[in-house]
């Protein structure tokens, strides 16, 4: 089912791109200013990053913008505080994925604020049988007896279901981040609008998550209560246990960790072990995150988010919604545990899905490395999990993947990218085949005519060849600068760590080490000897890197490191304390034996 585009760009090597092939990569050096070469390590990573000084290291929470400037917010703040003067009935509809879910909660705890005894109801869909967004016998459905639908992480193509609050003669709130209709087509006729990235109104971050989106609606909300820019004691304690859920939605949904969403999750992931939220406590004590330690992204990435959204893909998180709003006591642990049942049952069916998948792939032998792009579908794959499987086929196999549920007539599932392909736009090139679609440049959804799946593989794996170079189709390792080993001091480190939280287009920072030289053979760590601990030798002493699974890749490469051998190593510095004792450590990115 993946066809060869017809339509490909031309070869082109690593080296006509400026990059560095490892033995797992190319190593694509970020250029530096001349003028900041001579500045030590943390200044050259800044440079390298165009940012600037102490302050992008930081990130004060009074960096966050004033949310009265993001496009329909006031509009939409104003009718609600009406919906609640006049006890209106409000129906909050959210996706069903940890944005969604988080953004939800945000948005029912302030309303809640403002008014407890407010006639809020939550409404969440079923993944397989609602769909994703805002589906409009759903939306019929909620308009019989609620005056006021507030959208939270969808909506922003929902044309059809806004057109039947219309008619219905509902007020219909749309709050998201999702890529907007393309050129030429209407927005939703909502009520309001609340968007992030609508060019008219200039707001100056356009790459809010939903739970962003979310909050800075619910933080607009009490300033308007306020009748000031000040809000009283009570909401400003509220908006920062707010904080913690936005942070998880923002690192889940894997949005670019810069500018606004990097502040919202390094404060909001300070917050979440003191979140008076009894659920969130809850969820960190069954995914073994002790309270008082301090929670990090992927605490988020590994144990939180994964339990949030198991429960949506494999049947309602209607109760991951409760655990974050009225669950207390011995409900939200009950909750927090079935939470990570459903999450075991998840992996369970991840691990089947993508072993499956990898071997038809693999299958097509020598023509694998002519493909652009991955499109498959089976009738035995859940859709709930085809997503998860998307991103370890594009971690595999470093192309744009799409992974369906064939269901009778339709095929339906998900899509992932990998970094400079558009998804969004190479779906929409292909249009014509696809039966609706929705998402952004690195993740979409997608549901199109059995009968077309090879129709749509072809056409897609020929928009891939338009937009992809060869090399694009490896992965590539961005390395911020070269280093010597002697500069990985205590501080410098600890100050480049700073930078977190680390995620998309904020990774953990990465150097080169030139003809670094090994102080001893490598020596073989865990209970199967998959991976490797390596010793660098400095003036100093010795630098300890951890290699995660080389000794396999290593033993395939038919390479043997020996000790004085020397290598160009690309490594993520870090501190490791152990017994309270902190030292410099490494893990290790890619390397070249010289």
């Amino acid at each position: 089912m993946e066809g060869v585009g017809e339509n490909t760009r031309p070869v082109a090597t690593a080296a006509d791109r400026g990059l560095i092939r490892g033995l797992r990569t190319a190593w694509r050096l970020r250029a530096i200013p001349d003028s900041a070469r001579s500045e030590g390590l943390v200044g050259r990573v800044l440079a390298a990053r165009n940012l600037a000084g102490n302050h992008a290291i930081s990130g004060s929470l009074t960096d966050l913008h004033d949310p009265s400037k993001m496009a329909g917010i006031d509009r939409a703040a104003e009718r609600l505080l009406a919906a609640l003067n006049r006890r209106e009935r409000i129906a909050i509809y959210a996706d069903y994925d940890v944005d969604g879910i988080t953004a939800a909660a945000v948005l029912w705890h302030m309303l809640r604020s403002l008014d407890p005894e407010a006639r809020i109801t939550t409404f969440l869909p079923r993944r397989l049988e609602d769909g994703y967004g805002l589906n409009p016998e759903a939306v019929g459905k909620l308009c019989e007896n609620h005056e006021l639908i507030v959208s939270v992480d969808c909506g922003i193509t929902a044309v059809s279901s806004a057109a039947v609050a219309c008619e219905r003669g509902r007020d219909l709130i749309i709050t998201d981040h999702h890529t907007r209709p393309g050129q030429g087509q209407p927005d939703p006729a909502a009520y309001a609008i609340v968007h992030p990235g609508i060019p008219e109104a200039n707001y100056p971050f356009a790459h809010l998550s939903g739970s962003g989106v979310a909050f800075k609606l619910a933080w607009r909300l009490a300033t308007m209560k306020a009748g000031s820019d000040k809000v009283s004691a009570e909401h400003r304690r509220l908006l920062l246990d707010l904080l913690a859920l936005t942070s998880m939605g923002v690192i889940a949904d894997v949005v670019p960790l810069i500018g606004e969403n990097r502040i919202i999750a390094k404060w909001g992931l300070k917050q979440m072990a003191h979140c008076r939220f009894p659920g969130i406590q809850a969820l960190l004590h069954e995914a073994g995150c002790t309270q008082g330690d301090e929670v990090g992204a992927a605490d988020i990435g590994f144990r939180l988010g994964p339990r949030l959204n198991a429960i949506g893909r494999l049947g309602h998180a209607g109760e991951a919604l409760e655990l974050l709003t009225t669950a207390q006591g011995e409900r939200a642990v009950e909750i927090a545990a079935a939470l990570t049942r459903s999450n075991r049952e998840r992996q369970e069916m991840e691990r089947r899905v993508t072993d499956a998948a990898k071997r038809r792939v693999l299958d097509r032998g020598a023509a694998v490395s002519e493909m652009r792009s991955i499109v498959l579908a089976d009738e035995s794959w859940h859709r709930g999990v085809v997503g998860i499987c998307c991103s370890k086929l594009v971690e595999e196999f470093h192309r744009p993947t799409i992974l369906m549920q064939r269901e009778g007539d339709l095929c339906i599932g998900s899509a992932r990218s990998i970094d400079g392909f558009d998804l969004y736009a190479a779906i929409a090139a292909c249009g014509e085949h696809v039966v609706k679609f929705g998402g952004h440049a690195m993740a979409a959804g997608l549901t199109l005519s059995a009968a077309k799946l090879e129709t749509f593989a072809s056409a897609f794996e020929a928009e891939a060849g338009r937009r992809l170079h060869t090399d694009d189709l490896v992965g590539i390792t961005t390395v911020d600068t070269e280093c010597a080993l002697d500069e990985l001091s205590m501080e410098t480190v600890s100050r480049l760590r700073d930078l977190a939280p680390f995620g998309r287009e904020n990774e953990e920072p990465k150097v080169l080490l030139r003809s670094a030289r090994l102080a001893s053979a490598p020596r073989a760590l865990g209970s199967a000897g998959g991976h490797l601990a390596l010793e660098f030798r400095a003036s100093h002493g010795v630098l300890r890197v951890k290699a995660w699974r080389w000794a396999e890749l290593l033993a395939k490469k038919g390479f043997v490191l020996p000790q004085g051998a020397s290598v160009d190593a690309v490594v993520a510095p870090d501190i490791n304390t152990w017994n309270g004792r902190r030292s410099v450590e490494a893990t290790l990115c890619d390397l070249r034996p010289l």
